[in-house]
């Protein structure tokens, strides 16, 4: 859940004992305005430029591709969230019966619009009890600004065919203070299907692990854990888990966390609990897969002003954690409840988790079969830390990780004997260097690592079979450079920043067990800014920021797609589209 008050969530301050306004909060009432003299006496506040608010949201992601054929917009939501913790929109979603499917897309469309002064918030919508869109907002200024998050959600089909719940949740306050209200809306597009945009594969059962309560999220304190029973079809051949995960308060920023130890020397200014998170998925118990999440900034994280006008990566859309569970088919199709949970390793605060599976089943067959043969994921990740004292009474902490493990199981059913092997390497190292009473923090973390899952098929009565792997690598590096030269109480004080952070992203695929890997999406999306902002004696005397964005990979459709934004002064100065 998004900080209602003062938890340190998006800064490096969490509290401070004599201040009556944190430094989250103050983030919050930063407003565009214009600098006045500052008084006598004062310390000299970072550079005196404040900017004139700033323009929409623009982000250089490739945009969700719109096939050309008969199609129906629905919206399925007007709302306005103000005093919202606890109150989550409701409705239905009906399909369109001028488009009654199949579809070869159904696009979702988030907009906003919000002004004056608010905090970012934490916002995700349910189908049919499944989250299918997990995002954060952006902070406004005075004037007002305008978003949209779009997401493909065709592998959602099986949820859209009839009437289902829907749920929308974004938690607000309201109040002489936070004066913004979040104006939302919520459209699905259902693009029909014809000779040239079939309708494409997808699951033939999505089953929700949300919780019962509405929204469906749970928020987990640290050491805690989402689990759900559930009853699987007995003709089951895969599965697939689909896992949201978001850290809050201390864990917004969790790569940038301390040993505990350390932390309590300084609690003004740093968190405990140690860089190193992962996402554990067990089944009944049994470790089952892991996902790393990725180092994600919220739009008042660090200094708002490196956020404005281009967000943070995974800011406004929050990529899911795909974790393939097909080895463990064959115990799960007995009939009887199963156990799926999941667990944030290493949380020092609360997470915000939810999980959905995508089952495939036997068309020709009521019942499969089949056993896992192999797991060697262990619950505990290898993690080490050291420390290193440096001159002015700095130090210096190296945080490493790694993993390697593999699942295997198979099951037999009417194409033959199944067998799917998931293996998994990944490799961690945090780099994070603390001076002045935790004032000045500078992070490097490194997160990397491939997934492959190679899945063969015999079938009955036939030497041999045909092996088809796939192969998910992913790199999230990120670099902070903190500090915090002057905090007096809320009305002064001096924050400065700069970040580069980027997500890169590779899809292969090879046919038999020793062919040449041949690519087929791609993602490299980068992100650097800095940005100061300083009040002194209750006016904002500093507020500004510079930005730039580089995304190159491959669109929803496999074309190349090269973008490159840059921004000053909250305006966007150059959008440079490659072929």
């Amino acid at each position: 859940m998004r900080d209602q008050t003062s938890p340190r969530g998006r800064t490096l301050a969490r509290s401070l004992l004599a201040a009556a306004v944190s430094v989250g909060a103050i983030l919050a009432l930063t407003t565009a305005g214009t600098a006045a003299a500052v008084p006598a006496g004062s310390p000299a506040p970072a550079p005196s430029y404040v900017e004139d608010g700033y323009q929409d949201p623009v982000t250089a992601l490739p945009p969700v591709s719109r096939p050309d054929t008969r199609h129906c917009a629905v919206t399925v939501m007007r709302h306005d969230f103000a005093n919202s913790y606890g109150q989550p929109f409701t409705g239905t979603v009906t399909p369109p019966k001028d488009c009654p499917g199949p579809w070869s897309k159904v696009v979702l469309d988030w907009s906003g619009s919000v002004a004056g002064r608010q905090y970012d918030r934490l916002a995700g919508v349910w189908i049919g009890g499944a989250e299918i869109l997990r995002t954060s907002t952006p902070e406004p200024d005075d004037d007002g600004i305008t978003w949209n998050v779009e997401k493909d959600i065709t592998s959602f089909t099986p949820l859209l065919r009839g009437p289902q719940p829907l749920v929308a949740d974004l938690g607000n306050i309201v109040n002489s203070t936070y004066t913004g209200t979040y104006h939302m809306t919520l459209t699905l597009t259902y693009y029909a299907a014809d000779r040239r945009h079939p309708a494409p594969a997808v699951a033939d059962r999505v089953l929700p692990l949300s919780g019962d309560a509405s929204p469906g999220w749970y928020e987990l304190a640290p050491g805690a854990s989402a689990s759900k029973s559930v009853v699987l079809p007995r003709n089951l051949t895969s599965a697939r888990l689909e896992v949201y995960a978001r850290g809050g308060g201390c864990d917004e920023q969790w790569f940038d966390a301390v040993p505990s130890d350390l932390a309590a020397q300084d609690p003004d200014y740093l968190c405990g609990g140690g860089p190193y998170r992962e996402v554990q998925v067990a089944v009944d118990g049994r470790p089952a897969g892991l996902a790393q999440p990725y180092p994600v900034v919220y739009s008042g994280g660090l200094v708002p002003t490196l956020w404005r006008p281009i967000p943070a990566v995974d800011q406004f859309l929050t990529l899911p954690y795909d974790i393939d569970l097909t080895p463990f088919v064959g115990e799960l199709v007995d009939g009887r409840p199963h156990t799926v949970t999941i667990t944030p390793y290493g949380a020092a605060d609360t997470w915000t988790v939810d999980g959905t599976l995508f089952l495939t089943t036997d068309h020709h067959r009521a019942r499969t079969s089949g056993a896992l043969t192999g797991d060697t994921l262990s619950a505990d990740p290898r993690v080490t830390s050291t420390r290193t004292p440096g001159a002015d009474g700095a130090t210096a902490i190296r945080t490493t990780a790694g993993r390697d493990w593999s699942t295997e199981g198979y099951v037999d059913t009417s194409a033959g004997r199944i067998t799917t092997r998931v293996s998994q390497h990944t490799g961690y190292t945090n780099d994070d260097t603390v001076a002045d009473g935790g004032r000045h923090q500078v992070v490097a973390q490194r997160d990397a690592g491939t997934t492959v899952v190679t899945t063969t098929v015999r079938p009955r009565g036939h030497g041999g079979g045909r092996t088809h792997a796939v192969r998910h690598t992913w790199s999230y590096p990120i670099d902070v450079t903190m500090d915090i030269p002057r905090y007096v109480d809320g009305d002064n004080y001096d924050l400065r920043g700069s970040v580069r952070q980027q997500r890169a992203l590779t899809d292969s695929a090879r046919a038999g067990s020793s062919g040449p890997w041949r690519p087929f999406a791609a993602t490299d999306d980068t992100v650097t800014a800095t940005g100061v902002l300083a009040r002194d004696g209750g006016t904002v005397v500093s507020a500004d920021g510079t930005g730039a964005e580089h995304y190159r990979g491959t669109t929803d459709t496999g074309r190349r797609y090269d973008r490159t934004l840059t921004a000053e002064h909250g305006r966007l100065t150059s959008d440079v589209r490659r072929p």
